[in-house]
């Protein structure tokens, strides 16, 4: 096995992977002029900070200063070694490459990478058993009759466990599986004082869990009659974590993308019925309440959330829940409301998937007229204390609205309904809106300070030689001619040291008879530091014709800056030289002064 993918295989990835397609899978772009802008990944924001350049093929963050092409994207998003986003590439272009030594690509332990093995393997047995076998009749009939189709059943790929105490631990250990792993993976059980397993799942409907790219990591089993539990999952595991992982993301991305707005559900069986009724845009949490972390990758892809949980007293409230996290995140969000006390999987049962569609999530409200209806339960309006109570609330919700015109639009629902002159709501809204000024500024800075990730690059003006440096830099990256003529005139003699790197680099790179290429530069180098802040130079618009007096300008900064310095250490000298009365040598570097000022004025 090789340690490395030839560079003409490199190339030939990076020439087929147009980064805006690939980002586009991560983020949500919209063009603007020449280049590609959306939310930051890396960080958090509200306002678009992220360009991608289709033209260059590289991408960078103004505001955090993330930068790079198409394989440190993937590396920085995702994890991945240089290796692995290769890989990842190459498959989705359909290019083979050579076998690579797995040492070389590994950024999961060999624990995790078996655990991931043993769950993809079981997801094909747990299949063929359910749609190929007799054993797993019984359980296919009872997917059938609750109105799952075969195409649903494969394209979740739905098992099923058999009736056995010991079939899988057999099944894994006879395929090489360390039975003490899979007992940390969470597919078997160790009996007590006693050095034997048992299987997790038996004569259970198996439901595979998969992370964002698609890797199987954990299962859900369904009982097929009223035992209890009614759904056993997976444990927690060094590759599954709920709190981080969107149930069906990897397949719903891009119909999110397409639809510019995603359906949350609480659990994966109202997923899968949402997808039978032709909502693929859908995802669910695992069973939790929404996380942080779940919010971030929401609002990374899109900014419009329709949450469709269970319309009984505890879905309400995580309906609230949710709303609220997602708001501080700044998601726009309407709600699915869903009568009778019905979960969406019921309700798809009871009165069909095409109701669902346009009853339902097609008729999804505003989240202020939900709120509205939130606060209406269980309040007899028709009693003053009650009605004042509900009014009251209202009126704070909506001073934590932005728009004007949706203040206006509730303000008028309430002045009509209960007979109230809008001067009186208005006062009483701003009265509110003063109140709630100070207790939501902590909220804002919490959010803030969720975001680890420091700007690196100051908003600051910088000095003239260090502007100078990254445009000699930037024409540098776009005409190898140029890269020449400051070999010859100003070579290494950059002031920054990451400057002095990259050009050391650039160097070399032309020296091998590449030709201007930034997106294939930028893999040349050794660190994300390093790639951050040429994506960033790359991205300054420059003239294309730079004159032979504008070139020299900028050399002069540069090398005017190292006679500032020299000039700064001179005095120095000269002054440590005046207290030990050596005056003949204070003297003489007195002289060498006056030179340096003089040579820096011509």
């Amino acid at each position: 096995m090789g340690n490395r993918i030839p560079e003409e295989l490199i190339e030939k990835i990076q020439r087929t992977s147009d980064i805006v397609d690939v980002i586009s899978e991560y983020v949500q772009l919209k063009k603007q002029g020449r280049n590609y802008f959306g939310l930051c990944p890396f960080h958090g924001e509200k306002s678009p900070s992220f360009s991608v350049s289709a033209d260059k093929q590289i991408f960078h963050c103004f505001g955090c200063g993330a930068g790079g092409n198409v394989f440190s994207f993937l590396m920085q998003h995702e994890g991945y070694s240089f290796i692995e986003a290769a890989q990842h590439l190459a498959d989705k272009a359909n290019i083979e490459l050579p076998a690579i030594a797995p040492e070389q690509g590994r950024t999961v332990s060999k624990d995790a990478e078996k655990m991931i093995e043993a769950h993809e393997l079981l997801k094909k047995f747990y299949h063929h058993l359910l749609v190929n076998t007799k054993e797993g009749q019984p359980a296919l009939d009872y997917l059938l009759n609750r109105g799952f189709t075969k195409e649903i059943i494969d394209s979740f790929e739905i098992g099923y466990a058999l009736d056995s105490w010991d079939f899988i631990s057999k099944f894994l250990v006879k395929r090489g599986f360390n039975p003490s792993l899979m007992e940390e993976a969470g597919l078997l059980i160790k009996k007590n004082n006693a050095d034997e397993y048992f299987d997790r799942f038996r004569n259970r409907i198996m439901f595979p869990i998969t992370d964002h790219h698609g890797m199987t990591i954990a299962f859900s089993g369904r009982v097929l009659g009223d035992e209890k539990p009614k759904y056993l999952n997976s444990p927690e595991t060094k590759v599954f974590n709920k709190s981080k992982l969107l149930y069906n993301f990897h397949r719903a991305r891009v119909h999110i993308r397409k639809n510019q707005q995603v359906v949350l559900f609480e659990g994966f069986a109202d997923v899968i019925s949402s997808t039978r009724a032709g909502v693929e845009h859908a995802i669910a949490t695992m069973g939790t309440s929404l996380t942080e972390d779940q919010a971030k990758i929401i609002r990374r892809n899109v900014s419009e959330v329709i949450l469709c949980y269970d319309s009984d007293s505890a879905g309400i409230e995580a309906t609230m829940r949710a709303s609220k996290l997602l708001k501080e995140f700044g998601c726009q969000i309407k709600v699915a409301m869903i009568p009778d006390g019905l979960d969406p999987d019921d309700y798809i049962k009871k009165q069909g998937p095409e109701k669902f569609k346009n009853d339902v999530i097609g008729a999804s409200v505003p989240l202020m007229t939900f709120k509205m209806n939130y606060y209406r339960r269980g309040k007899n309006l028709h009693n003053e204390g009650e009605r004042l109570q509900y009014i009251d609330h209202v009126i704070l919700e909506l001073s934590k609205l932005e728009s004007a015109v949706e203040k206006e639009i509730y303000l008028k629902q309430l002045s009509k309904e209960f007979d109230l002159s809008m001067e009186v709501l208005k006062d009483q809204l701003h009265q509110k809106e003063q109140q709630t000024k100070p207790q939501q500024a902590p909220q804002q800075k919490r959010t803030e300070q969720q975001f680890k990730r420091a700007p690196i690059q100051s908003k600051r003006l910088l000095p003239a030689f260090h502007t100078a440096e990254r445009m000699l830099i930037g024409h540098m990256l776009r005409s190898k001619d140029i890269a020449e003529k400051v070999l010859e005139r100003l070579g290494l003699q950059f002031n920054i040291e990451e400057h002095k790197a990259i050009v050391t680099y650039l160097y070399g790179y032309y020296e091998e008879g590449n030709e201007e290429n930034v997106s294939a530069f930028l893999s040349r180098l050794p660190s994300p530091e390093l790639q951050h802040i040429v994506s960033n130079i790359a991205m300054i618009s420059l003239n294309t014709d730079v004159s032979e007096q504008e070139l020299s300008d900028y050399i002069k900064q540069v090398l005017n800056h190292q006679k500032m310095l020299m000039i700064k250490e001179k005095e120095a000298e000269k002054n440590e030289a005046e207290r030990n009365k050596q005056f003949k040598e204070a003297a003489q570097i007195a002289m060498e002064i006056i030179q340096l000022k003089q040579a820096l004025k011509t």
